[in-house]
């Protein structure tokens, strides 16, 4: 079918999967469907006609998809965003950095979440989550997509030479349409799945289990425990490991100046694969700090040991306070 295609109705088929598909969160490119969408109207008679039925399609399609993320978000909470980070080849490595984003342009972040790699899936349920009216989300994402959506059949048409040549030379090569898709698609899952292992190795080289960290926090020189979860995530799950501090990314060189750099520190997060965690490793490791090793399975991992929990409303909001050693009490958190 996708060696012979009638490009009327390939074209706007594309399109329309390929921003559903990711708008769901699946690893396909899209802006190589839209540019091939766009270029195929060029030179056409109904050149407008195709490009508006391609450009409402690929619209609806994300919309759609953007849609069942943000009532999931409403209904589910951030455990959608736990989702995510199991089933994406690469999404746990942009939550904290979306949360933040959020956190600080609001709703008006679906406006450009497409055109930043990673943010469109994760920003769309965190949408959902913080309670944004469906009026609201929809009025920002169908102007996201949009953008998105028209920005790719545009750029198809600058490059329609360059596109027939391409496609030209890859037939000859005896390559169809169709397998073009398939390389295209191979060649992009192949690309995020080594940069998510090649992380994933360092992470587990270094990772540190429940039961360890226990241990480390009765001996007589407790680590340093630090809770990387974004605010919003902490108010969601209002629940710290006992002894943890939570500084700020934004301040965390100042938080941390005149600590010894040979002191363990440990670092959890709510990620399934303590990616977070690990990236803020990097960041300590930069700063000096020798001995830094993420949770092994963050909080949910020592929340489902059975072991204590301290309300975040309890912590010292003085910064020095915030690296002491762990109370002595603590209270059980529901599980």
């Amino acid at each position: 079918m996708l060696d012979a295609p009638s490009p009327t109705i390939l074209a706007p088929l594309l399109a329309a999967l390929c921003v559903s598909g990711a708008a769901l969160g699946l690893p396909v490119p899209t802006m190589p469907a839209l540019i091939y969408a766009g270029s195929v109207a060029v030179g056409r008679a109904d050149a407008a006609a195709l490009l508006a039925a391609t450009f409402a399609a690929a619209v609806a399609g994300g919309f759609a998809g953007d849609a069942a993320w943000y009532l999931a978000g409403r209904r589910y909470g951030f455990r959608v965003l736990r989702v995510l980070c199991r089933l994406s080849l690469s999404r746990d490595t942009c939550v904290r950095r979306t949360e933040t984003f959020f956190a600080r342009r609001g709703v008006r972040i679906l406006l450009v979440a497409r055109f930043l790699p990673g943010l469109a899936v994760v920003s769309v349920p965190m949408t959902g989550l913080s309670r944004v009216p469906f009026r609201r989300f929809a009025v920002h994402d169908l102007a996201g997509v949009s953008l998105w959506v028209g920005g790719g059949l545009a750029l198809g048409a600058l490059l329609a030479g360059q596109v027939d040549a391409l496609l030209a030379w890859l037939q000859n090569a005896g390559l169809g349409l169709g397998g073009v898709v398939l390389l295209v698609l191979a060649v992009f899952i192949a690309q995020r799945v080594w940069r998510r292992q090649r992380l994933l190795r360092a992470l587990r080289a270094s990772r540190i289990s429940v039961d360890e960290l226990h241990a480390l926090m009765a001996a007589e020189a407790p680590p340093l425990l630090i809770d990387v979860r974004s605010a919003p995530n902490r108010e969601q799950d209002p629940w710290r490991i006992p002894g943890a501090s939570t500084p700020e990314p934004d301040v965390l060189e100042l938080a941390l100046a005149d600590l010894p750099r040979d002191r363990t520190v440990v670092l959890y997060c709510a990620c399934p694969n303590e990616i977070s965690a690990a990236q803020m490793a990097q960041r300590m490791r930069a700063l000096g700090f020798s001995d830094v090793r993420p949770l092994l399975g963050g909080l949910d991992a020592w929340r489902a040991s059975g072991r204590d929990l301290l309300p975040l409303a309890a912590l010292d909001d003085a910064p020095a306070a915030a690296f002491d050693a762990p109370p002595p009490a603590a209270q059980r958190a529901e599980a």
